[in-house]
């Protein structure tokens, strides 16, 4: 921007080449979690860890280089909009795969649903 020091852009541009590679690379180990382990379990966890962490990057490195307020507010509501749906968006992804059956005793430490859902099983119906 004009008007400040010269190391201060080359800095922000550093630290916006750093975020960038970082978060271009939990985006790209999110999407060989989702390609390369076993089960919906561990699929969701590879979707909404490291996935939003990579896109918060991302968007950081975005924001430090180009250094405009009305685009930083933008980037910081795309950041808040994305904290708060990925985790019920991974909770009813999960939701759905263990009323469906796909996921199975094995891949549970506890499990707490049975004693919550109607029936008392792995029911169907229009509680959550």
């Amino acid at each position: 921007m004009a008007g400040e020091p010269g190391w201060v852009t080359v800095v922000a541009d550093v630290l916006a080449a750093v975020c960038l590679l970082l978060g271009g690379f939990l985006a790209f180990a999110a999407g060989v979690g989702v390609l390369r382990l076993p089960h919906v379990l561990a699929r969701m966890h590879a979707v909404t860890k490291p996935q939003v962490l990579g896109l918060v990057l991302l968007l950081a490195a975005v924001a430090l280089r180009v250094r405009s307020w009305p685009v930083v507010g933008m980037l910081a509501l795309v950041v808040a909009f994305q904290l708060l749906t990925s985790p019920v968006a991974a909770h009813m992804v999960g939701r759905a795969a263990y009323r469906t059956g796909t996921v199975g005793p094995e891949d549970l430490d506890v499990d707490d649903l049975p004693q919550h859902e109607a029936g008392g099983g792995r029911a169907s119906g229009p509680s959550a």
